[in-house]
């Protein structure tokens, strides 16, 4: 083989490598949860701003977007390759002004809308807390964990003073993914009812056996559930 075909493979198994997809960290194929993009008004993005400018509504984008890699970072790491913190850290060094310009304008909001220092910052902390309480997500964890890593790629590699561009583009996704998605080529049920459970009452029950005279009927197993013969 020559140096020429040599480069050549090389070069269409790295394209092969680049074009697998992030879900095979999962081995499952995810949710389409891209959104549209907003303006910064729209209901549903995070805690509500009453009287908020849409450059004040822009900035708690932000800083969502922010609070969302931040918990990434700290939920994600049981799959490396997702890089949630190097993309977190990353962050913070190359958009650090416009982040910094986002927490000094949500500063000023609650200045304005409260009457004292003291009840400005308590506002300032509460929303910041509600914000980062908003990403928390248990049985969404792995869309959750894919959308991070994607959305967090593209801030790294975002030019800086456009990490607000970015973050109204990508809050939807981020809050789409927080809601439970499974197995999309192979589909399953998502239960979301505890199933029923037999009678264990004393009375009902004698030497293993249940007592029909005492309790009527079972209720165990569910209807459409059959039991293995002995």
């Amino acid at each position: 083989m020559s140096l020429g075909q040599i480069i050549a493979a090389g070069v269409a198994a790295g394209a092969l490598v680049g074009a697998t997809p992030a879900t095979a960290q999962f081995f499952m194929q995810a949710k389409d949860l891209s959104g549209t993009p907003v303006v910064g008004n729209e209901a549903g993005l995070g805690p509500e701003l009453p009287g908020a400018t849409l450059e004040e509504q822009k900035a708690a984008i932000v800083w969502s977007v922010r609070a969302a890699l931040n918990v990434a970072a700290l939920q994600c790491q049981f799959e490396p390759t997702l890089t949630a913190v190097s993309n977190y850290n990353a962050m913070l060094i190359d958009h650090k002004n416009e982040l910094k310009h986002s927490w000094d304008t949500l500063g000023k909001y609650f200045a304005r809308m409260n009457k004292t220092p003291k009840a400005a910052q308590n506002a300032l902390d509460q929303f910041g807390t509600r914000t980062y309480s908003s990403f928390t997500t248990v049985s969404a964890q792995y869309n959750f964990c894919l959308t991070a890593n994607a959305v967090g790629r593209d801030v790294v590699f975002a030019p800086r003073g456009s990490f607000g561009t970015l973050a109204l583009n990508r809050i939807r996704e981020l809050r789409n993914s927080l809601t439970p998605w499974g197995e999309q080529r192979f589909p399953r049920y998502i239960y979301t009812q505890s199933p029923p459970l037999p009678r264990l009452d004393p009375i009902c029950w004698k030497n293993g056996d249940w007592q029909v005279k005492k309790c009527g009927a079972q209720n165990f197993p569910p209807a459409g559930v059959g039991i293995a013969q002995r």
